[in-house]
């Protein structure tokens, strides 16, 4: 009999902990040693694929064994640049997703229901991943897209594509594109239906358009929560909106429209000018409550 490498026994034993958080249902950690997973019977192996296709997996992110490659990398690594603030005032690109990791560390993860299932009994249903297929000689070919957005909900947002073979790849590409896109929106209290002075809105209304969707954010007081379709509720979710109402027009159905209008629409929050009398009225606060009230445009 062939004994064992060590090698496979650490990938048989950290697979056997992912398929345990899985029946556990709980968020999976995937480490770099994870290479296969043949060792595994078939319901393990369904449950491990369909926990990854739902978007309940999470990296772990080591700042050690990170190398940058960019000058902005070098920096936020040497801690010359100690908050994502300095990076998007300054409107330097993000090449590197892991200065996004190293800044922000409560980051969470979603992906959204932009595809739909085929078959005779399943068909319709909602799923996180477009199928699309290409027809060739050989055959068809498909391909898998997504989209990913992570947040802290605290006033940073970020959206990105994913398309592949595979569907594993794309949600890799949708996560990175996401972090490389992070913006940071403002929030307040634009409702004249409440008079608190806590951000739990927006301040004024914005539109987004995407395609022929054309989606309105406008305030809300208290206690009134996201009116909004369900996928763009995930967003702002993330973003830490709790109270808002919407208004859409357009082709509505189109989902990836609606959430790029969605998206749209919060950085067009950010890039509208405001004067320090509305910060004050409006209770606006740019980026994270915890780094105190956000400073008026000068």
């Amino acid at each position: 009999m062939k004994q064992e490498q060590p090698e496979q026994k650490v990938q048989e034993e950290a697979v056997k902990e992912i398929v345990k958080d899985v029946i556990e249902e709980e968020p999976i950690v995937i480490h770099p040693e994870t290479a296969g997973i043949e060792a595994l019977s078939e319901e393990a192996v369904k449950k491990v694929e369909e926990a990854v296709e739902k978007g309940q997996t999470k990296t772990e992110f080591d700042a050690s064994a990170w190398k940058p490659k960019t000058d902005l990398g070098k920096k936020v690594k040497n801690g010359e640049i100690t908050t994502i603030d300095e990076i998007l005032n300054a409107g330097i690109r993000i090449m590197e997703p892991e200065i996004v990791d190293f800044l922000l560390k409560n980051l969470e993860s979603d992906l959204l229901m932009i595809g739909q299932a085929k078959g005779k009994f399943g068909g319709g249903q909602r799923r996180v991943f477009r199928q699309t297929q290409k027809k060739t000689k050989e055959g068809n070919k498909p391909k898998f897209s997504t989209f990913a957005i992570i947040g802290n909900k605290d006033g940073y947002i970020g959206l990105g594509y994913g398309k592949a073979k595979e569907t594993v790849p794309a949600r890799e590409k949708a996560l990175r594109e996401a972090k490389l896109n992070i913006i940071k929106i403002k929030r307040g209290n634009g409702s004249w239906q409440d008079k608190s002075k806590e951000a739990h809105s927006i301040p004024f209304s914005v539109t987004g358009k995407c395609g022929s969707v054309i989606l309105k954010l406008m305030p809300a007081p208290k206690g009134t929560g996201l009116c909004v379709e369900k996928e763009c509720q995930k967003v702002l979710k993330l973003a830490g909106v709790k109270n808002i109402w919407a208004k859409s027009l357009g082709h509505r159905s189109t989902k990836m429209n609606m959430i790029l209008a969605c998206f749209d629409a919060l950085h067009k929050l950010s890039t509208t000018k405001t004067s320090p009398i509305d910060y004050e009225t409006l209770a606006i606060v740019e980026g994270s409550v915890q780094n105190g009230t956000a400073k008026a445009e000068q």
